[in-house]
Parts: C-alpha cells; structure tokens; sequence
C-alpha cells in the first residue's frame, strides 16, 4: 500500500536563508495545531491515525498512488500581473484549470447548504485533487467536466499495493481481474459504487467526470460528521481517503499553498507532478500515475561457472483476521420500527464470527440502506462502515426514518472478505395523531346560497404532544351513522371552483395545526356534519348549520278608522 512507500521530495536545492524565511511565513499562518518541518511541509501533533480513522473502507482511493510533488516554499501569487510572469515560481504551481477549480467550488458549495456542520473549503478539493491526479492531468476535461482520456492507478493486484478483487467487472477502470483506482480524483469501483455523485446534474454519476467526483470527495470527507475546521477532524477525513501518514503530511502543505492564494487558468494548461509514493528509486522517475508500470526481468550478469543463491520460497502470510471471518451473526437488533422523521430506537448490531462461531475483532462491516425510501444513518448518508470490537461486534449509527413509509432493508457487508450478506428490515410507519380539536367554539352558520364566515380550524395531538405532518382527510358525510359523502348541502371548491364535498392528501403543520378551506352552501336548508379524520385513528366531527335569515315582524299599520279617531278635534 501507499503507506509503505517513502515519499519523495521536491527536486532541486533551496538555499538555507530562503527556506528559513519561507519557513517562518508558513508557521505564522496555519490552522491551529500544525507545524511544519524543516522542508517547509506540513505535520500535526494529532496527524496519526486513530481508530475514527478507520470508520470506513480503509480509503477512497484503496491507498493507491498518489503524487508526493510539494508546493514551492514561496507563497502563490493571487493572479499573474503585469510585472509577475506566470512562469514565476509559485504562480504556475497556484493556477488551477477552469473547469477543475469551478467544480471544486460547486462541490464545496453544495456541501455547504446540505452539511454545513463539515464546513468544507473547496481548497481541501483541489489539495486532494492535486496529489491524487495532478488537477486532472493539467485540467485534461471536456467542457462538461470529464476527462479527455481515462485516468488510472495502477492495479492493485497485491504487488506492492493492496490487493482488491474486481467488483465492477471492469466497467469504471477496463479491468475485470483487479480494481484500479479512477478518474480526477481516484475512486476504487467499490467506493464509487456508495460513494458516487451526480455533480453536473446529467444524471449520471461518473468517477470520470471532475464535477461528479469532486461531489462525491466532498460527501466521502464530511461522512461520519466530521467538522474539518477542526484540525483533528481535519487529519482523520484526509486519512481515510489514503491511510498513509505522509499522504496526510502532502495534502496539509497544498491545502495551505492553496488556502494563500490561487487563481484559473486555461484547461488543459496545469503543470504536471512528476513524483510519487511509488518512486522508491530516488532517480526523479516521471511514470504518472495514469499508467500502469510493467518490470522488465534483468538480464542475468553472473559470472558463467559460479553458483547462483538457491531461490528463497516465500513463506505463506499470516491471515488476517478478516481472512477468518466465515459469516455474520445478527446480534439482538429485533424489530426496527420507527414514525416517519423520527429516529429509530434501535441501532444494528452485527457480529462477525468465524466457522466456530467465535467473534472476531477489528474487521470492518458496511451497512448499506437499500430500497425505495429515504431514510439515512445519522450525517445523511446511506451506506456507513464500522470495525468490530473485541466481541467481533460492529454497531451501525442511528438509522433516520425520513418522510417515505414502508418497508426497507438495511444490508451488512464484510468489507474485504466475501460472506454472506446479512439483511436487516426495517419498517417506517406514518405520522399518527390521536386527538383531533377545534381551536374555536364559534358556531358554523350559513344563508343558503351564500358562505361560511369561519373556516373549520383543528389541532391534531398525539400521547398529548403536537402532532405534526399528520395525514388527514375531510369529508362532508350524510349522517353519524352514513359516513358515506353527502351529495347536498354544505361543500368545498376545487381549484377550478367546482364543488368538492371530500378533501383528501391535507396535513398538519408544525405546530400540529390544520386549516380547511372555506365552506360554501347550496339552497339546503338542515343541519350537516363534516367529518375529519387522521393517520392514527383521530376523528372529529364538527356541525355545520344551514338556514334562512331571520326577517324581523314588521310594526301593524293602523287603520283608517283608528286614524280618524285619533285625530283631535278641531
């Protein structure tokens, strides 16, 4: 793996005065808690990893190659200027191509508003971008965002990486033996298969694609709710993206190089790195990650006539715990139930046992969420991994039932080893009420022909606590006892203002509190009843009342015989 592998420094000597300077300008402008060394790189106190570092998959990249050029010492001039020439040190290496920086900054943007609590910057993005690709090859994109031509690690195959067994039969990285990392910024295919975003809105989530896959690097490091303005959040993110120490120590300096000062230049202009974690023989090596390296056999130099040393058979490696695991146990989750927008009770413990039934420690266990809904772990997201304990017990974070009812399945994984799956179902039942109240007394009156001055207003609670988002439906019936919907007297008008006597898909508000349209009536006269009912048993009946205006008895008009006597006499 990348994490096995010395890092290679940047070509080239510094004078001792000016990297002291630069040294110095560094220091004075990090984050809290990082340093940097006498090469002007990056470190931090809390940069090692921790077990939260191994709450996912191990990396997004499966610990790949990476590029290990540093940034210049001096600080990046914003813009080139009139007096600045764009090949001055510092400016060529702050030039971020169009397209790659536009979908840094939209990623980072949508992150924002989704978990604001990440608070992601897009220089991380372009940090990572970076190392991992050299800003898509020099900015080698389309005007959509994907790349002119594929961009791959080198097959993890188990020679002097890890080795992953094909799980996209090819599709994203051409191989159907091995995986390979892919694309700007170096997803395996069995994270992009969780992990992928659509960023440019085409519908289609494409680890070749700069847009879609800065998206997905922005979710993957604000998982497990990170908050990367703190610097131990920070390290841990950019760990789990590439488990190696001196990967963590490579981001941190052009994440700062970046945070100083950068600026967009033509796609397709970015300069190339030309060192990485895999250039172990110190001669400068120019092989890209981009292209797979292939060993040529060295000729035999032996002196004819002496004897070769007897060939060494490599002993068989030790097996790793997850190399014992035979299957998953379910480990006392019971029913998972929960009402739409509530947390479930209940958090999903599975066990990961040998064939004798032994728990085993420190494997890791992803739980994905599958099917029509959409409920979340706890961050927002759907799929999440978790190590076992010493028991051999992974426990996923707390499922959010979100606004879908039904039925769902949460599936646990082995991560590494293929057992068989083991799937949860859980059950999101609908927002209940089981009390239904008028918030006024006054009573419904109406002239026929005419309308109602009082709209029906009621408040729904539930165990005594509002109950909000509730389903209701209202219907004005012929009778207590015919619940069937009248077909005279009082009623309700569409939006074409034709009438309407049954009102179905209402719901309460926040405050658990629902409105009714306004009342009309026809020329029935009686007494109606309108009836509400809600998701939970709710019911209440409300008295509608239709009758003739009062006319006031007029005064008796007196008689001519009256008049007359009661004119006085002359």
């Amino acid at each position: 793996m990348a994490a096995q592998f010395g890092r290679r420094l940047r070509k080239g000597a510094v004078a001792t005065t000016v990297a002291a300077v630069v040294v110095a300008a560094l220091s004075a402008s990090q984050a809290p808690g990082v340093t940097t060394d006498d090469q002007g790189r990056q470190t931090a106190a809390d940069a090692q990893a921790s077990p939260e570092t191994t709450v996912d998959d191990g990396a997004a990249t499966g610990n790949s190659r990476y590029y290990t050029d540093l940034p210049p010492l001096t600080s990046p001039s914003p813009a080139p200027s009139a007096s600045t020439s764009p090949a001055a040190t510092g400016t060529t290496e702050a030039g971020i191509p169009a397209t790659v920086l536009d979908a840094y900054k939209k990623a980072a943007a949508e992150l924002a508003e989704s978990k604001a609590g990440c608070n992601l910057p897009w220089e991380l993005l372009a940090a990572i971008g970076k190392v991992e690709s050299g800003q898509a090859r020099g900015g080698n994109v389309d005007a959509n965002g994907t790349t002119l031509s594929r961009i791959l690690g080198p097959k993890l195959n188990g020679n002097g990486f890890a080795y992953i067994q094909d799980t996209d039969n090819g599709a994203y990285d051409g191989d159907s033996t091995v995986d390979r990392a892919v694309g700007p910024m170096q997803f395996i295919p069995s994270t992009w298969a969780w992990a992928g975003r659509d960023g440019n809105g085409d519908g289609v989530k494409d680890p070749n694609n700069v847009y879609d896959a800065a998206l997905a690097a922005g979710h993957y490091l604000c998982r497990n709710g990170w908050d990367l303005s703190a610097q131990a959040d920070l390290n841990r993110a950019i760990l789990s993206y590439n488990n190696s120490q001196d990967y963590l120590n490579t981001v941190l300096s052009w994440l700062e190089y970046y945070r100083k000062g950068t600026h967009e230049i033509p796609d397709g202009t970015g300069t190339l790195p030309s060192s990485s974690s895999d250039d172990y023989s110190g001669s400068g090596s120019t092989t890209s990650p981009s292209t797979p390296e292939t060993s040529t056999p060295s000729p035999d130099t032996s002196t004819p006539g002496t004897e070769s040393p007897e060939p060494t058979t490599p002993s068989s490696p030790t097996p790793t715990p997850t190399d014992t695991v035979d299957h998953l146990e379910d480990v006392g989750t019971l029913k998972l139930t929960a009402t739409a927008g509530e947390a479930f009770g209940r958090k999903i413990s599975t066990r990961a046992e040998t064939e004798a039934g032994k728990g085993v420690g420190k494997v890791k266990v992803r739980f994905t969420i599958v099917g029509d809904t959409d409920a979340t772990f706890t961050g927002g997201e759907t799929v999440a991994t978790a190590v076992t304990d010493t028991a051999g017990v992974a426990v996923a974070p707390t499922l959010q039932a979100g606004e879908k009812t039904g039925n769902f399945t949460v599936r646990a994984l082995l991560v590494g080893r293929t057992v068989s799956a083991l799937d949860y179902t859980a059950t999101v039942t609908a927002r209940a009420a089981d009390t239904l109240t008028r918030t006024s007394d006054t009573a419904l009156t109406c002239t026929p022909g005419g309308e109602f001055a009082d709209q029906v207003e009621v408040k729904a609670t539930d165990n005594g606590a509002v109950a909000d988002k509730v389903a209701a439906t209202a219907t004005l019936i012929k009778s207590a006892d015919d619940p069937t919907e009248n077909d005279k007297g009082p009623y309700f008008k569409d939006a074409d203002g034709k009438t309407v006597r049954t009102l179905t898909d209402l719901t309460t508000d926040e405050n658990g509190l629902l409105k009714l349209p306004k009342l009309y009536a026809d020329d029935t006269t009686g007494t109606f009843l309108l009836r509400i009912t809600t998701t939970g048993g709710a019911t209440l009946t409300v008295e509608l009342t239709v009758a003739a205006a009062e006319t006031a008895t007029p005064s008796p008009t007196p008689s001519a015989t009256e008049s007359a006597s009661e004119t006085p006499a002359a």
